[in-house]
């Protein structure tokens, strides 16, 4: 049986949160919510991690995984540049951002060729979540796969986030998704302000994907082809960037994949924004005083 690999994205900008979210500690030991994420991960059955990074933080970054998990399991890194582009596309001057979850999904094609899951380094997820992926990357089956979380579990308090929310078919399997920029609580309900200042309601039942991925090798020259139609209308932006959602709901609706979607029934939850933080130590010590976590994770 082929062990996958976990990828994890870790090269954003911490934008809304203010800084480094990736390595802040959130655990008893001073875990960051990475720890936990790779912890369930190799629990599930992952046997490699592959972690992409910026330049600017790759010094610290390898100081802080080689103090926990590489002697657990195989590490590597890879740096998300802006200038490793397609043949013909450059990055336009002034630009910072990185190019996107899509981009950055790419840029590990050279660490990996097996299957394999991708995640965000902010984000916890669930040991469930984790077991769920593995177990459709070990499957007979060639889809892909993504989590589903419920909307109104993935919010925050302290302001709006963006969220990918999916329409799913009574199959189980992905029909569309949508990237929505400013989902708020609204109490029981959510709502989301668009571009045109609309703000059309949402139920906060809805399944929504929070950049949970299984995939196989063959998925890197299809997310390629989408990357290189996204630098064709955006090359010259200081600030778009291309999110694996959306191009996988351009991959879904020309037929040229399918997604099952694994509803996840534990609540996700992460850090968009600083005030985010006290929350997640709270609910990392409550899974830690049920038994769900060692005090010390990597002892």
């Amino acid at each position: 049986m082929i062990t996958p690999t976990l990828l994890v994205l870790a090269a954003g900008m911490g934008t809304r949160y203010g800084g480094l979210k990736q390595m802040d500690p959130v655990g008893p030991d001073g875990e960051a919510i990475v720890d936990y994420s790779v912890y369930d991960a190799l629990r599930a059955g992952f046997g490699k991690v592959v972690f992409v990074i910026r330049r600017d933080m790759a010094q610290p970054f390898k100081q802080f995984v080689a103090a926990r998990f590489e002697g657990h399991c195989a590490v590597e890194y890879v740096l998300q540049e802006l200038d490793d582009l397609p043949t013909g596309f450059v990055a336009p001057v002034g630009r910072i951002k990185p190019w996107g979850t899509t981009h950055a999904t790419l840029v590990a094609a050279r660490a990996i060729h097996e299957p394999f899951a991708v995640i965000n380094a902010d984000d916890f997820y669930n040991a469930e979540a984790y077991r769920a992926l593995a177990g459709h990357l070990q499957s007979d089956t060639r889809d892909y796969a993504m989590a589903g979380f419920i909307l109104r579990e993935t919010l925050s308090s302290f302001g709006a986030v963006s969220r990918a929310v999916c329409r799913v078919g009574a199959d189980g399997y992905l029909q569309s998704i949508a990237e929505m920029k400013n989902i708020e609580p609204d109490g029981s309900h959510a709502k989301n302000t668009d571009a045109a200042g609309s703000i059309p309601s949402l139920t906060g039942d809805e399944l929504v994907s929070m950049n949970m991925w299984a995939f196989f090798p063959r998925a890197f020259e299809q997310l390629q082809e989408q990357f290189q139609r996204f630098l064709e209308l955006n090359s010259s932006s200081l600030q778009s960037e291309s999110y694996l959602p959306s191009a996988i709901d351009a991959l879904v609706a020309c037929g040229e994949a399918r997604v099952k979607v694994l509803r996840c029934g534990e609540a996700w939850f992460g850090v968009t924004c600083r005030e985010d933080h006290p929350r997640v130590v709270e609910r990392i010590s409550r899974l830690i005083q049920d038994g769900y976590y060692p005090k010390r994770l990597w002892s």
